[in-house]
């Protein structure tokens, strides 16, 4: 169990409305190995962004745990989580969530800096993760100055920036094209050489070869593949 850095255990999902109730996951299990890149599959409303949030503290499950780190996560109040969230997870959205009226060098060290790095350093890593990632040209562009997948390879580096223990990365090529996609998918295969631990949802089968273990979503549980 030392090598296990999250575990979900019979995690469920119920949203209360005012006419209905809407049971979304249903007794979710999952074991995280530190390291190993797992992929959930789902189409499009089945509940894998609900599950993702719920992994990565985003979100409160309605009934069920998860340990991340050696500690269950929703024994915290929103104030630590936060801080968990800025130390030790990375997020990689499909909609890159970039300030606009930042740079990307500003955009990849913001978290840092909230995180209480020096300055200096904050920016020196944040040119690093841009140089690592093909984009160190990019650095003083705005967002919207740059393509859509560059704009996800500053998500990446931004994600990458306070050296998080584990990656979240939900539907992080759904609006690009093939082109974009391949190289986006190299920088999660170069993260998987280095041996990071990565999540990632997606509803693209060709995307789920890259998963060193592989889980579809389906009528609210998880199965292995």
């Amino acid at each position: 169990m030392n090598n296990v850095i999250l575990q979900a255990s019979t995690v469920s999902k119920t949203y209360f409305l005012e006419n209905e109730t809407i049971e979304v996951l249903q007794g979710v299990n999952l074991l995280v190995s530190k390291g190993s890149f797992v992929v959930i599959l789902g189409p499009s409303g089945s509940g894998k962004s609900t599950l993702l949030n719920i992994l990565s503290s985003l979100d409160r499950p309605t009934d069920g745990k998860v340990v991340f780190d050696s500690v269950d996560v929703f024994s915290h109040d929103d104030t630590r989580l936060s801080e968990i969230r800025n130390k030790k997870m990375g997020f990689v959205f499909q909609f890159h969530h970039l300030l606009a009226e930042f740079t990307c060098l500003e955009n990849v060290a913001l978290p840092a800096l909230v995180n209480g790095s020096a300055q200096n350093k904050a920016y020196r890593r944040a040119q690093d993760l841009l140089d690592k990632f093909d984009i160190g040209d990019k650095k003083n562009r705005l967002p919207l100055e740059i393509s859509g997948g560059e704009r996800q390879r500053v998500a990446i580096a931004r994600a990458m920036i306070n050296d998080p223990l584990i990656i979240f990365a939900d539907e992080p090529t759904g609006n690009l094209d093939e082109e974009n996609t391949n190289k986006l998918l190299d920088v999660f295969g170069s993260l998987k050489s280095e041996g990071r631990t990565i999540i990632l949802v997606t509803h693209s089968v060709d995307i789920s070869k890259f998963g060193s273990h592989v889980y579809k979503l389906k009528e609210r549980e998880l199965h292995a593949l």
